[in-house]
């Protein structure tokens, strides 16, 4: 007798919208990242997701909020180091202003 294999049933996955348009997104002049807007519709498209927003204010030393703030820093580096020469030299390029969204 042949048995069937029962697969689990995916999620389908709700795509949030991506653009400054939307209100998900700063521009790159108002410090690029998402806006507490972006991160309520990506919670939402993503049930038990910890996004949150940037750490932009002033932080005790050794906070969960300060080292959520080191910890970003030094992804965003290993991701400034891999972008173009471009990207990297300009201090109006997303991920510039980001960085100093976030007092890198």
């Amino acid at each position: 007798m042949a048995r069937t294999r029962i697969r689990p049933r995916r999620r389908k996955e709700k795509a949030i919208k991506t653009s400054v348009k939307s209100g998900n997104f700063r521009s790159t002049k108002s410090g690029a990242g998402m806006t507490s807007k972006g991160v309520k519709a990506y919670r939402r498209a993503n049930p038990g997701s910890k996004l949150k927003t940037a750490v932009t204010g002033k932080v005790k030393k050794g906070s969960k909020a300060a080292k959520r703030r080191k910890s970003y820093c030094a992804r965003s580096l290993g991701q400034l180091k891999r972008s173009s020469a471009k990207t990297r030299n300009n201090p109006n390029s997303r991920i510039r202003q980001a960085r100093r969204r976030w007092k890198c």
